[in-house]
Parts: structure tokens; sequence; C-alpha cells
């Protein structure tokens, strides 16, 4: 018997999460053939843990190129503005999945595990335009002979146009692997080094020494890595820090270096002052209490300040006023200094909580070797990369999921 041949299609599409499913509904809407291979026993894997079950699905403010980290800056515009954070938003109000703004233009679907909507009505139109999709489909090899060739334990299958939608490296648990890095590397598209990104930081035993304590307690702060500043709530955890604001300056961070907290972003430096005058016999940590929960007020009392660059938990340190003693005997400048220090209080992490625990992955197929209007590969025509394999992370609230959907629509037009 001869060897038997490879089913055909216009264009195979690698991985049925969310930039995979919403190019091939794209691509079929224009007409296109499309298979979708998928690993997993299901599509949409990140889908439906987004948001607690409610899927984060964008952002109002999606269509901003400055809320997205790549070694080329401009790279996401053009899929970015093209088909933007309304095209999305429509495609879900033609299903009717009610959904609402939470906070800072993030869109929830809402309900319980309303997520699945969202996958749901992925696949509702892509069944409606004939795509074919395979799901618990291990790919066995990726080959291009005079067109592109994958072998699985479904079977072989070929087409002209090859797009590899396999995300990046977070979250392992839901199936998060390398595949797009051994794509890439194997037809010579330069990658750029990878690291997990919206993550929560870790920090030396110096520093846990007073944050474990507090671990569950949240404060609105100002959190600052280099020149990016989110003003978000912070997390205490039994390991370091978390919360949205830590999440969003973890994708700026940088190891060895340290991040900026401002525990009193709404206070000016006299802010005491006044406490002092209608209550000279309050203690420190009390009058602290009134501005920050009181577990914090009174670890951050009885820290001494540290000095610019050094971490709260060791180098040299200033003189910290005791935080049993009354405000009353303490001078102004003392309390001017100590709300200074607090509203810019350095801390370094040692690292993060990595791809386990990781929202999205930094880095990845270096923007240099696609096309930036259909993300087409320059040295393998044909080839495509999208979503999160991509040198493209979006902020924390539904941007990386905009970055699926353009992106997955950019490379859908030119199929």
């Amino acid at each position: 018997m001869g060897a038997v041949r490879a089913l055909s299609y216009d264009a195979i599409i690698l991985g049925g999460g969310a930039a995979g499913l919403y190019c091939a509904l794209h691509a079929g809407r224009r007409g296109k053939r499309v298979l979708v291979i998928e690993h997993n026993a299901e599509v949409g894997a990140k889908i439906l843990i987004s948001g607690g079950g409610r899927c984060n699905f964008t952002n109002l403010h999606a269509s901003d190129p400055k809320r997205y980290i790549s070694a080329n800056p401009h790279f996401a515009r053009s899929a970015l503005t093209r088909h933007t954070q309304h095209d999305f938003i429509a495609l879900v109000q033609k299903h009717r999945i009610a959904h609402y703004e939470k906070t800072l233009g993030q869109l929830f679907c809402e309900g319980a595990r309303s997520s699945r909507k969202i996958v749901q009505m992925l696949l509702d139109e892509c069944a409606a335009v004939g795509v074919d999709i395979r799901t618990g489909c291990r790919i066995n090899d990726v080959r291009r002979t005079e067109c592109f060739s994958v072998e699985t334990s479904h079977g072989a299958f070929e087409a002209p146009a090859l797009v590899v939608a396999t995300g990046g490296l977070a979250i392992p648990k839901l199936g998060a692997t390398g595949m797009a890095f051994d794509i890439a590397r194997e037809f010579a598209i330069p990658v750029v080094a990878t690291r997990p990104a919206l993550v929560p930081l870790t920090f030396a035993e110096s520093d846990l020494a007073w944050m474990r304590p507090l671990s569950g307690v949240s404060v609105e702060v100002i959190a600052r890595a280099g020149k990016a500043a989110f003003r978000e709530a912070a997390l205490f955890t039994h390991r370091g820090l978390s919360g949205p604001a830590i999440l969003q300056v973890s994708s700026y961070w940088r190891q060895g270096e340290a991040i900026e907290i401002d525990w009193l972003p709404d206070a000016p430096s006299d802010v005491l002052a006044p406490r002092k005058r209608a209550r000279p016999k309050a203690q420190l940590k009390t009058v602290l209490a009134e501005l920050l929960p009181e577990r914090l007020a009174e670890a951050l009392a009885q820290i001494p300040p540290p000095l610019d660059g050094e971490g709260a938990g060791g180098g040299v340190k200033r003189q910290s006023p005791s935080s049993e003693a009354a405000v009353g005997d303490m001078k102004d400048t003392t309390l001017i200094e100590l709300v200074q220090a607090l509203k810019a209080w350095p801390l370094t992490p040692i690292g993060t909580e990595g791809y386990a625990k990781a929202e999205v992955m930094a880095g990845g197929v270096d923007t240099d070797g696609l096309s930036q209007q259909t993300m087409e590969t320059r040295a393998a025509p044909g080839l495509f990369f999208i979503g999160e394999a991509v040198d493209v992370t979006g902020w924390l609230g539904g941007y990386n999921f905009q970055w699926a959907w353009s992106s997955g629509w950019a490379a859908a037009e030119a199929l």
C-alpha cells in the first residue's frame, strides 16, 4: 500500500487559543479552507481562566501601542490600529454577550464562568465558515518542501500557509510549550530572550521578615520600575508582592534592579502635621493607620526608611522614630521625612514566581523578522507568527487578548 496522502488546506493554524481561533474565523470568512490544530483536549484554555472565569477580553485603551512592550515599540501599531478593540467588542455584542467595564477600561463578561461564552463565540464563528478544528492533536513534525507539511497524531496535513499561534511559556499547566520558538529557529527566525511577565515578585528573607506577616493585605500604591509607573493595588503574599500594580511593573523590572513603592499616593509630604496638632498623644503607628491598612501601618512604622536603592530589609538605614512614640514629641521635619520615605520606598526583588504564576511571557519571536502589516516572516514566505509567541507584551487588563485578536486578524487578511 502507498503512503497515505496528506489532507490539504489553504492554511494550517497551530494553536487553538485566542489568536489562533480568531485568525481562523477571519481567514474562513475570506473563503479559505482552514485547519486549526490544538494539542489540548479543548480550545481556549487561557480564555477560560482569564479574569477569574469572566474573561477580560479587551480594554477600551487597547489600541495605544505605548501600552505594549517590545524590542521594537512601534511594531504593534499597525495591527492594533487597523483592527481595534471596537471591532472585537462589536463581535461580542453580535453574540449578545453581556459585559461591563470593571476599571481602567478593562472589559469583562458578566456572570460566573462567562469566559466560556467567548470561547463558544469563537467556535460558532469558526463553524459558520467551515473551519476544521482538531483537538487532542499532537504535532510530531513541521517541515517545508513545496508547501508546509505538519505530521500529527491525527495524520498528515499540508498547506501553502502556516500560522504559528502556539503561545508562549506562561502557565505550563495549561499546556504552554516552546514549540513556537523551535519552529522559529528551524526556519532561521530570530527569537528575543523570553522571561515571565505580569508575574508576582519575590524577595529575600530580610524583606520577607516584615512582608510575610502581612500576607493578604492589599493597598493602593504607585509602583515604579524605571520610567514605568502604575497606580493600582499591591497585595502582600507569603513570598513577596503581587496585585495589579506589582504585576504591571514586573514586566519592566530586570534582575538586580530596585522597584519603588509610593505607599501614600494621595498624601502630601506634610500630611502628618495636622494630625500631630489634633492628636499630639497619638502613636505614630496609630496616625499612619488613618492612611494605610492597620497591619501595614504598624509594620512600616517599625522599619527604618531605607536609603535610595536599598531594600527595606538590608543596607544602611536612616534613623526612624519609634512606632510607639507620640507624634507630638516628633519634629515636623522628622514627620515630613518619614512621609517622603513612604512615598519613595525602594525594594529590590530577588526574582519572580516564574512562568507557573505569570499571566504572559515577555520576549518571543523577533519582530524584525516579521512584516508589521501581515505578521508573515521575511525569511520563510507563507510562515506567520501571531499572539503571545511574538515579542509584543501588553499591560495587564485585556491588552494581551487584544494583541491576539489584532495580530490574528492581520495574518488572516494576508492568507
